[in-house]
């Protein structure tokens, strides 16, 4: 379980959101939370699953790994 005030315990999350805040948030200026929270869900649900590659996977996206997996 992660402690309070320490980032090395939950380091995939803090990863996660520091991507998250650098490439959707920082900088936007969002005229209000609606709008904020449909930017936010449509970053991670249409293009950050899609995109994203690991080397866990073979250097493909998740969207291609699963694909290349139900074939």
């Amino acid at each position: 379980m992660s402690t309070r005030g320490c980032c090395y315990d939950n380091a995939c999350a803090e990863s996660f959101f520091h991507t998250l805040k650098v490439e959707c948030i920082h900088g936007e200026g969002f005229a209000s939370w609606e709008i904020m929270r449909t930017a936010v869900f449509n970053d991670i649900e249409c293009d950050y699953n899609q995109r994203r590659r690991h080397s866990a996977c073979g250097s493909l996206s998740p969207e291609q790994f699963e694909n290349q997996n139900l074939a």
